[in-house]
């Protein structure tokens, strides 16, 4: 049965993340195995996420290891989940991703944000400076290029002139009324970070689809099956308060993690928080700091094997 198109309503996806204390050519590997293994097993398709400067658990090239776990995977779609846009040329990043497209057609998407970490600034040399307008800009161009709206020289790339025909889906995080009311005027969807309430997502989902938004609501959540690594989730959560925008932290919960000894329970959990939230679609979370590839690769077939069948049949 193939898959359905990236950020689908109903679509269950896998969260990418490289594992500690492998070496590059390892971790790449290691990347590759789980899509396959997260592909075999049932999920839709599989986000990366970006990081620069060896931040723990992230890799810096999120639109390029989509590309790597592709031609891994026998099936399913990948998508840079969020790539944040105002470290690159908006334009390239629309040309590189409807050129990926190119290679996997039906099977690539992107969500971008704004970016908070600032050593991933530092890194690249770029100012924070008016990084909302920058994004807001950077967003509204990649929005449209993949829509098959480019305009100027950019329309004559072959491969963003067929996103006219084959557009792709563009996710935007979102984490306020303002960011959801944007992704709607632009054509995006929205995604939420594995740490905002049901209720909270609610209220975005809710703005957005009040100023006419009608793409896909992905909302990530942190799931395990079994006892959790809830010492390396906790110092994980820590990171993040400690770069997240002043407004984030209002509107997470402790951890938002989705746990139980039986998949049922972790399925009903699912379906709950999605109801409540309003989101089409999840993306599920596995992987912090400390967890080992091994039991990486036990929670992907768990969760493929015993939750999925439960989540599709709830459709």
């Amino acid at each position: 049965m193939p898959s359905p198109a990236p950020f689908a309503p109903g679509s269950v996806s896998f969260r990418s993340y490289p594992n500690q204390g492998l070496g590059p050519i390892e971790a790449v590997d290691e990347l590759r195995a789980q899509a396959a293994l997260a592909a075999e097993h049932g999920f839709d398709g599989v986000m990366t996420s970006e990081h620069h400067g060896g931040f723990a658990g992230y890799l810096p090239n999120p639109l390029q290891l989509a590309g790597f776990l592709l031609d891994a995977m026998h099936r399913g779609w990948a998508a840079p989940c969020p790539l944040l846009l105002p470290l690159r040329p908006a334009a390239l990043v629309a040309e590189e991703t409807a050129w990926l497209a190119a290679r996997f057609p039906g099977r690539v998407g992107i969500g971008v944000a704004a970016g908070a970490l600032a050593v991933d600034f530092e890194v690249m040399g770029v100012p924070m400076d008016d990084l909302t307008a920058r994004f807001e800009a950077g967003l509204e161009l990649v929005s449209g290029a993949l829509r098959g709206e480019a305009t100027g020289p950019l329309a004559a790339d072959p491969a963003i002139a067929a996103c006219r025909e084959h557009p792709l889906p563009v996710l935007s995080a979102a984490a306020s009324a303002t960011a959801a009311r944007r992704a709607a005027r632009v054509g995006a969807g929205l995604l939420f970070d594995s740490l905002v309430t049901p209720e909270r997502a609610r209220v975005l989902v809710d703005a957005y689809r009040a100023a006419g938004g009608t793409g896909s609501c992905v909302l990530v959540r942190r799931a395990w099956l079994g006892e959790p690594p809830r010492a390396d989730v906790d110092r994980q959560i820590d990171v993040y308060r400690g770069y997240a925008p002043a407004s984030a932290p209002e509107h997470w919960g402790a951890d938002e993690m989705v746990v139980a000894v039986g998949a049922p329970e972790v399925a009903a959990e699912l379906l709950r928080v999605r109801k409540v939230s309003g989101a089409d679609a999840l993306n599920l979370r596995v992987h912090v700091p400390g967890v080992s590839a091994v039991a990486a690769r036990e929670q992907i077939a768990r969760l493929g094997a015993e939750v999925l069948p439960l989540l599709r049949g709830a459709r």
